[in-house]
């Protein structure tokens, strides 16, 4: 199989994998409350391993938030701070991998409470959602994330693929 078709295979199933973790959280209600914890966001360690993974969380974030019925600015905001934080996952996480999931966790949770008050009109001060977006995101980038990258790279999945 051709690099192109690799990375376009990737990027699919990644964006798949992000909208059906996105309905599973919400099915079991985490992804509501003072803390969400977004079994999707375990995913931005994925360009710590392929380039492919930043479109694809791209996708799968725009998807997920169109498909669970958020407003429009939260489908434009949220998915641009996943993008960033896919970015700032392979470019600098790369070169030291503990530090992948603190690009996530960091522009969700300036981006968010920006929606959260202005979009969706929740009382509360800006530093509160800061916080508790900024938990969830711990739970979901920096534990689970980080539990499944060490799983990835003990099984060596993208071990040979061209996407190390």
């Amino acid at each position: 199989m051709n690099n192109k078709t690799l990375n376009l295979t990737w990027a699919a199933l990644i964006a798949a994998l992000y909208v059906v973790l996105t309905f599973a959280a919400n099915t079991a209600g985490l992804a509501s409350g003072a803390v969400q914890v977004r079994l999707s966001e375990m995913l931005t360690v994925m360009p710590l391993f392929t380039w492919a993974a930043v479109p694809g969380l791209t996708v799968g974030c725009l998807l997920a938030n169109l498909l669970t019925g958020c407003a429009l600015w939260d489908v434009v905001f949220g998915t641009f701070a996943t993008l960033l934080g896919a970015l700032g996952t392979y470019y600098i996480g790369r070169r030291k991998p503990v530090l992948g999931p603190v690009f996530p966790i960091v522009s969700n949770a300036l981006i968010v409470p920006l929606v959260l008050q202005y979009v969706y009109g929740l009382e509360g001060s800006y530093w509160y959602f800061m916080a508790t977006v900024g938990a969830g995101e711990i739970i979901s980038c920096g534990l689970l994330g980080w539990l499944l990258y060490k799983g990835i790279k003990r099984t060596g999945v993208f071990a040979g693929t061209g996407n190390k």
